[in-house]
């Protein structure tokens, strides 16, 4: 038998299982950060699911530097949780704002509770012109692959 041609050595099997080609992100649609005079803050976070259904998170707490980064965050937890309807549980651990690599950085540091157990996630997002939607980007990064895997096995 003749050796086969690069062409031919290729598999035509998929590269990917079915699980994999399901699993699909939630989509960042809205993002909602008022200060009231009385020094409140609120925040409004919108996620899109692929059939439509939109899932809303707020949270609401008192203004300063982090603590408008805490309520930003926390509203994007409470959207993530009201997509995953009670079967699975977030807790934000911490935020904080630091400089590397000349550049300001937003890193989140959540507890996940779900199906598969409890994890700690990190996440963290360049924090160059808006830091408080920074938060909620640096949420949806650490809770990207835990959400992967959920919307998976859903």
């Amino acid at each position: 038998m003749p050796p086969k041609s690069p062409d031919e050595s290729l598999s035509s099997e998929p590269v990917f299982s079915q699980a994999q080609l399901k699993r699909e992100r939630l989509r960042f649609t809205s993002f909602v950060f008022q200060r009231s005079p009385s020094g409140q803050t609120t925040a409004e976070v919108e996620l899109e699911w692929l059939d439509g259904a939109h899932h809303t998170g707020k949270s609401r707490g008192v203004s300063s530097e982090l603590g408008d980064l805490r309520v930003a965050a926390d509203a994007a937890l409470r959207a993530i949780e009201a997509f995953a309807d009670g079967n699975a549980h977030f807790e934000l651990t911490g935020v904080k704002t630091m400089r590397a690599f000349d550049a300001n950085v937003i890193i989140v540091s959540v507890s996940y509770s779900g199906p598969d157990g409890s994890h700690r996630l990190l996440g963290c997002h360049l924090a160059e012109q808006d830091p408080v939607r920074s938060a909620v980007v640096a949420v949806l990064h650490a809770t990207n692959r835990t959400l992967g895997n959920f919307i998976a096995t859903r």
